[in-house]
């Protein structure tokens, strides 16, 4: 289609009713009459009309031919770090460019209501519409939280050893703020022939809780460590340790929306944050932000204090405390458009099936990896309930050669075109050094040829370097 006829379509009359009727019935959320007036007609679309329609059987080969061509990632790299940064499929990327286009011809119009898509997007993570905020990216999400809890002097928080500085800034803030205490717990890593298993994640909570008591009033983890790409058992730790003991969960999302096939509720979680711009590949400065049924777990958890969040009360309606967030003045409309496009998209694909098509990536991506380096350590483990779409290994003998890894990174970008990243953790919690690792991220535009020409090139740069 080329732009004449793009145009002449989108003017149409009699399309653009039909847009907004399906706008109302598929999502019952018809924009609201203030909404209505300021957002501009050429920009109501349905979120549907793909350029080419995603429809075959998912676990053929063809069908994730056509998820491929909906990106316009550089044919000349392979780009292998979506855990750092997503990037937006073309169908998302046009109409991103114009909702901009829309409000710049027509700048009155730029005051439009996010509240609707948060309302749309939040079925698709297993959360009632009320309980989705779109914020700018998970720190924000942690950030808003993590501020308003109503901490008090003496109270404990447990997090991670593992955690990404989005969520250790802000706790340390408020633990120096109130005289609260945090405790980074040294999570077990994986290492061939050092098996690690969904217990013995839950048990090092566990073990906290009953060491420090009803003293312990927060605990703040990651779903996926963004260090070796382990999967938590968010849903065994909020069930069996939390909830018993009456502690409040924040659940860091940062690499689990477009990853996983997600449904808060069942986590059970009080609070979850998460990326829009990673895995579930939206425009930057886009997240998810889950409040679990007006918070209001944590008047029967912290029943001694009078306000244990700033932004609700006992007399807040679930409706309130959503708007309270979303409401942030002005607000960036086409990056929110456009996620609620990505994840319209990511739905007709069908969230189990990227899960799955994910998984499966990463599955092989560490078989490879240990069949052409079997002496190498994988920091990932390959057991589904604990794997991810991130494998983190370390080809070399030193695992704290950070200049070494780093320039094997930028030469297997240069040299063969392939993009990973590095990160670094702590292997042991007496280690005073950093255990350095290459970090892979394999997603649904991804294919086996990319995942074995991946490693084939890491083994060919391997032998020179070594």
């Amino acid at each position: 289609m080329n732009n004449q006829q793009k145009h002449s379509s989108i003017n149409n009359p009699l399309q653009d009713s039909q847009r907004r009727r399906f706008l109302k019935t598929t999502t019952g959320l018809a924009v609201t009459a203030a909404g209505a007036s300021l957002l501009p007609v050429s920009a109501q679309a349905s979120a549907t009309e793909f350029s080419e329609p995603l429809t075959g059987r998912r676990s053929e080969h063809g069908f994730w031919k056509k998820v491929r061509k909906e990106f316009i990632l550089n044919k000349r790299t392979t780009y292998m770090n979506i855990g750092t940064a997503g990037t937006m499929p073309k169908r998302v990327l046009q109409d991103y460019h114009h909702a901009n286009e829309q409000i710049s011809i027509n700048p009155w119009n730029s005051n439009i209501p996010t509240l609707d898509y948060a309302k749309q997007i939040a079925p698709s993570f297993g959360a009632d519409p009320h309980e989705l905020v779109l914020c700018r990216n998970t720190t924000d999400g942690l950030c808003t939280i993590i501020n308003g809890l109503q901490l008090e002097y003496g109270d404990i928080i447990l997090t991670t050893n593992h955690e990404h500085h989005g969520v250790t800034t802000p706790l340390k803030h408020v633990a120096e703020r109130y005289g609260a205490e945090v405790i980074e717990l040294a999570l077990p890593v994986y290492t061939p022939g050092n098996d690690v298993s969904v217990n013995d994640f839950v048990q090092v909570f566990r073990d906290a809780v009953n060491l420090y008591g009803n003293r312990v009033r927060l605990m703040v983890f990651s779903h996926v460590t963004f260090t070796t790409g382990t999967t938590l058992p968010a849903k065994q730790i909020c069930k069996k340790v939390a909830i018993p003991n009456g502690i409040v969960t924040i659940v860091d999302g940062a690499h689990t929306p477009g990853m996983f096939n997600l449904n808060f509720h069942d986590i059970d979680c009080d609070f979850y944050s998460g990326a829009g711009h990673k895995w579930q590949c939206g425009p930057g400065a886009t997240g998810f932000l889950y409040v679990r049924d007006n918070a209001s777990r944590l008047f029967e958890f912290w029943s001694d204090r009078a306000t244990p969040l700033w932004f609700i009360n006992t007399s807040s309606t679930a409706e309130a405390v959503q708007t309270k967030l979303q409401s942030v003045g002005q607000d960036n409309y086409p990056a929110k458009r456009a996620l609620a496009k990505a994840c319209e998209m990511w739905d007709e694909i069908g969230r189990d099936a990227i899960e799955d098509r994910i998984l499966d990536l990463s599955a092989l991506c560490k078989h490879e990896l240990a069949k052409k380096f079997p002496d190498a350590m994988i920091f990932a483990p390959n057991v589904r309930k604990l794997s991810s779409g991130l494998t983190t290994f370390n080809p070399f003998d030193d695992l704290t050669d950070s200049a070494l890894l780093t320039e094997f990174r930028d030469r297997l970008h240069q040299e063969y075109g392939y993009i990973v990243r590095t990160t670094s953790f702590y292997l042991d919690p007496n280690d005073t050094v950093k255990t350095v690792a290459l970090r892979i991220s394999t997603h649904l535009f991804h294919d086996n040829e990319d995942v074995k020409g991946l490693v084939k090139a890491m083994k060919q740069l391997y032998r020179e370097m070594r």
